[in-house]
């Protein structure tokens, strides 16, 4: 009887906090009760690995509907905190007014203030209106006010925003789409560019879904490729943050959910890599949000990652 109850309880407790689990071995998809999509990882001062995602709204219409962020955050990689909603298009002063084209965000700390960063159009036509917005807060997951768009950017997709922080603190902004993918630094207010944003070099079959990282010296450039229906993720290493860039191989293979976007953090000793897939719903644009881990060899390339699950981190 006393099983019984316990699992009873059990039951209840999932269902009243979806997001939060007793397993000692992480699953995937990590997150169920929302769909989730294009994670950025990182970890933050408070010790914590935050992972803010898309959010693809049931039913869909394509990518047309894609809203309300939310941020998730864990510190042993199996029980997880829904943070709850930060942001969604009718909070965007200059935004689409249909709303909906919320697609993939990253976010940034610098200088006690934390920069969410996401891609949204200004009109209807949401294709020929792209920008990269930007919201602000000095907390990681809540508080966050919409403070307008990066100007000075244009030419193609402005889509898929993600932002590197070198040791010295220059921060970098990479973004692109279809064949294209641009980098550059921003001003040490983290909402202009400094200078000239330039082409990366040396990408193969670059798609989208630009992620940077560093590990013992060598940048890192994490990207899809334009593998249809079944993108990869494709990695290319360098010794500037801005390229050119050596292409290396295959990070991931595809996940069945048509596009493909991750990143990578390192995280209480060990490298992850973060990606979606359409595992729950068998539809790439219903998709799941997924992490494994990522091992390197001695001269610094990258294993494919298999997919898998991940044990608790005790520490």
């Amino acid at each position: 009887m006393k099983k019984i109850i316990f699992f009873s309880l059990s039951m209840l407790l999932a269902i009243a906090h979806p997001t939060v689990s007793a397993q000692k071995r992480a699953e995937n998809p990590f997150i169920r009760h929302i769909f989730t999509a294009d994670p950025s990882a990182h970890v933050w001062k408070d010790n914590r690995l935050y992972v803010y995602p898309s959010h693809d709204i049931e039913p869909p219409k394509g990518c047309d509907k894609m809203d309300k962020y939310h941020v998730f955050s864990t510190n042993d990689m199996v029980n997880w905190k829904d943070h709850g909603q930060i942001l969604e298009a009718k909070q965007v002063s200059w935004g689409r007014p249909e709303g909906g084209f919320m697609w993939a965000p990253d976010c940034a700390y610098k200088s006690k203030k934390y920069y969410f960063y996401f891609p949204h159009p200004s009109g209807t036509d949401w294709n020929q209106t792209w920008k990269i917005g930007i919201a602000v807060s000095k907390k990681p997951a809540k508080g966050f006010k919409e403070v307008g768009y990066i100007k000075g950017l244009g030419g193609f997709a402005m889509i898929d925003p993600s932002v590197f922080i070198d040791d010295n603190q220059q921060a970098y902004i990479y973004y692109g789409g279809g064949r294209k993918c641009q980098g550059g630094k921003l001003k040490e207010n983290m909402v202009e560019i400094d200078g000239e944003m330039k082409d990366m070099v040396g990408l193969n079959d670059f798609h989208e879904a630009a992620w940077v990282f560093k590990r013992k010296g060598i940048y890192y450039m994490v990207h899809s490729d334009r593998t249809k229906n079944q993108n990869k993720l494709l990695y290319a290493i360098s010794n500037n943050p801005l390229g050119p860039w050596e292409h290396k191989g295959i990070l991931l293979e595809g996940v069945g959910s048509d596009t493909s976007h991750g990143s990578v953090v390192e995280y209480k000793g060990k490298w992850y890599l973060f990606y979606h897939n359409d595992a729950i719903s068998g539809r790439g644009n219903l998709r799941t949000i997924c992490f494994d881990e990522v091992t390197f060899n001695e001269d610094g390339t990258i294993n494919a990652v298999v997919q898998t699950g991940m044990k608790r981190i005790m520490k």
